[in-house]
């Protein structure tokens, strides 16, 4: 009876608040054993937002390009932190077939007229800063150290992000693509290629996703155009999402099929 009292009147309060209210009421309901208030609460705690979830990176591969676009906005809980940052990067190799690369204007002209400035690979991330320069910078290591096989380097990249107990805690999601191939890499161990040639992370993923494949189909429309109307229909559904866009577009490989009357026409 007297727990009874006690829930109905008292509820949460803190033990030391009831304990006090119950002795001024009577000596003997304070030091009575089954009065004895519980120092937990029974309502759940819900966890802040996580920083990997207030973004938005779209990857989208078409007609000979492949382009990446993300938006500027930093969130920390409910408060916008920074309204323009960047959070797409293009890395370069360290070395081309063996030969060291140079840093400096000139070598960088000289790539580009060579064709060499296809080998970069461009890099989304959505998560803790400090997290993704982490990761960033353990892929660019798995690059250097299996040059021209991004899918390799990722799987890699995965293997140690699972297995060790310091990168495991990182919190972060990656985004990456080359010339030939685009991936998803989640502390899970997951390596992902999408089917459609869209990806997508972040909380305004789903809309952004949704939207890429709708348009990836539009005639006229380049990958750029694609990624662009997509993110801006991202940002009006997801509050943790701004217009302010940056993206990196590359130049692709685009695979060519050997139809059956090809091969008809090389036998003969």
């Amino acid at each position: 009876m007297h727990q009874n009292i006690a829930r109905r009147f008292f509820g949460r309060s803190t033990p030391k608040l009831s304990s006090r209210i119950l002795s001024s009421i009577s000596p003997s309901l304070s030091t009575s054993p089954s009065l004895q208030v519980s120092s937990y609460s029974t309502t759940p705690i819900r966890n802040e937002l996580q920083a990997y979830h207030g973004t938005t990176i779209l990857c989208v591969r078409k007609d000979g390009q492949v382009c990446m676009m993300g938006d500027g906005q930093v969130s920390m809980g409910n408060m916008v932190v920074k309204p323009n940052a960047r959070k797409i990067r293009r890395i370069y190799p360290k070395s081309l077939d063996g030969k060291p690369v140079e840093n400096g204007d000139d070598s960088d002209n000289d790539n580009e007229e060579n064709g060499e400035s296809k080998s970069s690979t461009i890099v989304g991330f959505a998560g803790s800063t400090a997290d993704a320069f982490t990761l960033l910078e353990r892929l660019e290591g798995k690059l250097d150290e299996y040059p021209g096989q991004l899918a390799r380097s990722c799987v890699e990249l995965a293997k140690g992000w699972r297995t060790d107990k310091y990168l495991r805690r990182l919190e972060a999601s990656l985004l990456v693509a080359d010339e030939n191939i685009s991936l998803e890499i989640t502390g899970n161990g997951d390596v992902l290629e999408s089917h459609d040639k869209v990806l997508s992370v972040g909380s305004g993923s789903p809309f952004a996703m949704a939207a890429a494949r709708a348009l990836q189909d539009v005639e006229g429309m380049s990958a750029e155009d694609v990624c662009r109307k997509s993110m801006d229909i991202a940002s009006d559904m997801c509050v943790f999402t701004n217009k302010n866009f940056k993206y990196e577009v590359m130049d692709i490989k685009e695979k060519k099929e050997v139809d059956g009357d090809d091969d008809d026409k090389k036998d003969e």
